[in-house]
């Protein structure tokens, strides 16, 4: 277990309407400096299969997706102790400033991705934003027991805040 210090910015600008929280950066993501960089991370290509484009493969094309529809991404976590990518090794959460977000965008809905970020949240975050945030699966490519098509279904909500 180590001590990880969140490194990747938040990605939002002022029309973002959606803010989507993890709960720390893995690995991989923070390897190639953005957020859901493992390669079998079903994140982007789920977004893809809601919004009806072809998944976005590099980080600038990421990027241009996510202002299109209107998407901010951040953790919910600024350091831990973590064993890996485990969220449920997750040891002295500190939490992020996502008030910083919520005043400088148009955030009309918080969604978490995972049950450890979606806990976490109520108990770090929801307390100082009274925003509350909506549970949606992990993308991860732990999480096997949805589908990507399951998981579309279920992350489609989405597009009721973007629109």
């Amino acid at each position: 277990m180590e001590r990880i210090e969140h490194t990747i910015a938040p990605f939002f600008r002022s029309d973002s309407r959606v803010l989507i929280l993890g709960t720390m950066p893995s690995p991989k993501s923070r390897e190639s400096g953005f957020y859901y960089g493992h390669p079998r991370n079903r994140f982007f290509p789920v977004l893809s299969d809601v919004f009806g484009e072809p998944a976005p493969m590099t980080v600038p094309e990421r990027m241009a997706f996510l202002e299109r529809h209107r998407i901010a991404l951040w953790d919910v976590l600024r350091s831990c102790e973590i064993t890996g990518a485990s969220d449920a090794s997750i040891r002295n959460p500190v939490p992020n400033d996502i008030g910083m977000i919520l005043r400088s965008a148009d955030i009309r809905k918080i969604f978490t991705t995972g049950t450890a970020a979606f806990r976490l949240y109520r108990e770090l975050l929801l307390p100082d934003t009274e925003a509350e945030a909506e549970l949606l699966p992990s993308p991860s490519p732990a999480n096997a027991r949805l589908s990507q098509a399951d998981l579309a279904a279920r992350y489609s909500v989405i597009r009721r805040y973007t629109e």
